[in-house]
């Protein structure tokens, strides 16, 4: 065997190849602070306030905020209400969710029934949510079921749109290998299309949880005597400002933490996307 090298990259080339590793990888400094910018904006803010820069009646010291979560979570009220509307979110989230998405396979696989209905969901998409929760709060009263509803309804757009959306990504080849081997019509959208899309669901599931969030806090602001949306109201009409704060960070950290936990799920469930 004839003894041969590997030829030699030229050193323009693998400058740049070492300039686009690096801009890929980013700045060494901004990867180890990144995860403490939320930390460090706290302590921009407990400052100020305490110089008396930011009016305190307004922008309470995040200190002070903390003291009025540790009170309101030995009381027991906090829990109560992040309890009640973490169980109206999941129950609207799984109502909306599961037609969101089969509707989503179904139209993006079916081009003619695509082309009849996809308008009138486009003409539903824009209206407001809670512009309908009045006529929700006619239809099932004052219950829990007027709120279940609003948040399926807005989870159901998300998932949708962005299941359909994946679905016709779907490459015609695979498809059309799927069907050689035999494979039905129905095989083909839960085999084949429905994998496909699993990226596009997953970001359809969390803007849809960002969406429940807001959705549920207007909808207990008028029509509910618990939950966070109602404690941050509550607080607001006796000047409770740091209570008011108290359930904004709660559905922040709620928010973020639910995102997180889909986020982790996509990357076992969709090991082969890049992230």
């Amino acid at each position: 065997m004839s003894d041969r090298t590997a030829p030699a990259i030229p050193a323009e080339i693998e400058q740049e190849l070492r300039s686009a590793v690096a801009a890929e990888r980013g700045s060494p400094w901004i990867r180890r602070i990144g995860p403490y910018t939320p930390l460090m904006l706290l302590l921009v803010w407990e400052l100020l306030s305490r110089v008396g820069v930011l009016d305190a009646r307004f922008f309470p010291a995040p200190s002070s905020i903390v003291s009025t979560f540790v009170t309101m979570l030995l009381d027991g009220v906090l829990l109560e209400h992040t309890a009640m509307t973490l169980s109206r979110i999941a129950i609207g989230f799984v109502m909306g969710a599961v037609p969101g998405v089969l509707l989503g396979v179904l139209l993006g696989s079916v081009r003619p029934l695509r082309q009849l209905l996809e308008p009138i969901f486009a003409s539903l998409l824009p209206i407001p949510k809670v512009a309908i929760f009045p006529l929700l709060l006619l239809i099932f009263g004052l219950g829990e079921t007027s709120k279940y509803v609003i948040v399926a309804i807005g989870v159901f757009f998300y998932l949708f749109f962005n299941t359909m959306s994946g679905v016709m990504q779907t490459p015609t080849l695979f498809t059309d290998v799927a069907k050689a081997n035999g494979a039905s019509r129905v095989q083909r959208w839960f085999t084949v299309s429905f994998p496909y899309a699993l990226p596009s669901i997953f970001t359809g599931m969390k803007l849809a949880t960002g969406g429940a969030f807001v959705i549920i806090a207007a909808s207990e602001f008028v029509g509910s005597q618990s939950g966070l949306g109602y404690l941050i109201w509550s607080s607001w009409s006796t000047f409770a400002v740091s209570k008011m704060y108290v359930g904004i960070v709660t559905i922040s950290v709620l928010g973020y933490a639910a995102t997180a936990l889909e986020g982790l799920l996509e990357r076992r469930l969709v090991p082969w996307v890049k992230y």
